[in-house]
């Protein structure tokens, strides 16, 4: 056999060669584990938008994928049990939909398959990775947060009604993150020459009584600090504010569409595309220990006018101008 002859003979063996291999990929079909903190109906939007991310990178449902979704409605401690299911049906990736907590349930389920969260607190401080730049173990992904959030809600807080002295803060205890999250707004509001008042909530049976201490101590307006308690009831704070006519500071949109006053934050539909890209990447091959964590790039500050209307307030132009979206 000649040489030319022997080399065309081994390119075809080596192409044929790889024909399973290549059939065994393009038919693979990915099982992606989808925990959320919240219900399926509160989830709806980022959903979204991790399912537009996907899609940019080429992965559809029912043909190349799978998601199996969990959602513990509300419950912080569910979070653990549902992470545990995802592990037993041995997905190839945990999508952690929600902040420290639902990342923590994920990664103590599992050292071994991979974890993309999606808008972790602060991931370093909370032992979720070791920087950001290095995650060191099986999870990556994205934070919902920057140092300045809490003064930058308190600035526009101070725009919008500028004799504002006394800010009551509503969180829940439960989750040791919002203690950071607190101190972190106490310190801004010192700043701002305002008076912050603790409110804590550990179950729905507190928001009548918090309230009325925020009246006693004559708040003037009340800003949220999100967990899966006050996400789950945001309908009932925001109801209890327009009674109270307080003025109200989000730290998500959902609660200002429901007729809360503004919302200061990143754009979660984004984070939640831009975790597909994680997914995207440890499913071609890269490990999480090795992908840097990103902060947010884009934030925007939703209004609801009509709110401002019922409970009496002129938003002034400055910030009014400033606004990404307004409810009118």
């Amino acid at each position: 056999m000649s040489q030319k002859t022997f080399s065309l003979v081994l390119g075809w063996v080596l192409l044929a060669l790889s024909f399973p291999a290549n059939a065994q990929q393009a038919s693979k079909v990915w099982r992606i584990g989808y925990l959320s903190p919240v219900s399926s109906s509160r989830d709806s939007t980022r959903r979204e938008g991790f399912l537009r991310g996907l899609r940019e990178h080429g992965y559809i449902r029912e043909q190349n994928l799978v998601i199996e979704y969990r959602f513990a409605d509300g419950n912080v401690d569910r979070q653990n049990e549902l992470a545990a299911e995802l592990v037993r049906l041995n997905v190839d990736v945990i999508l952690a939909g929600g902040g420290s907590p639902t990342a923590r349930a994920a990664k103590n389920a599992t050292h071994t398959i991979p974890v993309v969260m999606t808008n972790a607190a602060d991931p370093v401080a909370d032992g979720l990775v070791a920087s950001l730049a290095r995650p060191g173990s099986n999870i990556t992904g994205l934070t919902a947060v920057t140092p300045d959030l809490s003064a930058k809600r308190l600035e526009i807080l101070k725009e919008t009604v500028p004799n504002i002295l006394r800010v009551a803060a509503l969180w829940n205890p439960a989750v040791h993150e919002r203690a950071t999250d607190l101190k972190e707004a106490e310190a801004a509001a010192g700043a701002f020459d305002i008076q912050l008042q603790s409110l804590e909530v550990r179950d729905a049976n507190d928001f009548e009584r918090a309230f009325e201490a925020a009246t006693k101590e004559r708040a003037q307006a009340l800003i949220v600090l999100p967990d899966p308690l006050t996400n789950t009831h945001q309908a009932r704070i925001v109801d209890l504010a327009l009674k109270k006519r307080l003025p109200t500071m989000f730290s998500q949109r959902p609660p200002v569409d429901a007729g809360g006053l503004m919302s200061y934050s990143p754009n979660y539909e984004e984070l939640f595309r831009r975790a597909a890209t994680y997914v995207d990447r440890i499913l071609k091959g890269a490990k999480p220990a090795d992908l840097p964590v990103e902060q947010p790039t884009k934030f925007e500050l939703v209004i609801n006018l009509k709110t401002a209307k019922r409970i009496g307030l002129t938003i002034p132009p400055n910030v009014l101008a400033r606004a990404d979206r307004v409810i009118r």
